[in-house]
C-alpha cells in the first residue's frame, strides 16, 4: 500500500495575508480557496510543480492557535523547501523582499539558505547535491 503526507497544517492569522506572501511573493501555487463556514476556508497551496504535500492555510481561530502561529516548531526550521537551481530560487527570493535569516551556506548534503515567512515559522531553502 502506497501512501503520502497529503497536507500539512500550517496556522496563520489571515487567510488572504497568507495566500498573498506564498502565492504573491514565494510563487506557489493555488490548488483550493474553498469557503466552509463564514469564518473558515480549506486553503491549500504547494509550489509549483508539486504533485502530493500541500500547505493547509489554516485561519487560528481561537487564543491558542493564535499563541503558535510561527512557533508550531519551536523556534526550529519547520518546513523545508527543496529547489534544483538553489541560485536562482534564492535570488528571487531576495528581491521579493522575503526575511532571509542567515547567509546561505554548502553543508555535505548540499546548498541551504533559512528564511522566516511573515508570521515567523522558519524554513530551510535547500538544493542537495
Amino acid at each position: 500500500m502506497t501512501q503520502f503526507i497529503s497536507a500539512i497544517s500550517l496556522i496563520v492569522p489571515d487567510y488572504d495575508q497568507a495566500i498573498g506572501f506564498y502565492v504573491g511573493l514565494m510563487g506557489f501555487d493555488l490548488i483550493e480557496d474553498t469557503q466552509l463556514s463564514e469564518d473558515k476556508r480549506w486553503v491549500l497551496v504547494a509550489p509549483p510543480g508539486s504533485t502530493e504535500t500541500r500547505l493547509l492555510l489554516a485561519k487560528a481561530s481561537n487564543e491558542a492557535q493564535e499563541e503558535v502561529i510561527g512557533e508550531q516548531a519551536g523556534n526550529r526550521v519547520f518546513l523545508f523547501l527543496e529547489t534544483y537551481d538553489f541560485d536562482t530560487d534564492f535570488a528571487l527570493m531576495e528581491r521579493a523582499g522575503i526575511d532571509i535569516i542567515e547567509e546561505p551556506r554548502v553543508e555535505s548534503y548540499g546548498k541551504v539558505v533559512v528564511f522566516r515567512d511573515p508570521f515567523g515559522n522558519k524554513w530551510d531553502l535547500i538544493e542537495r547535491h
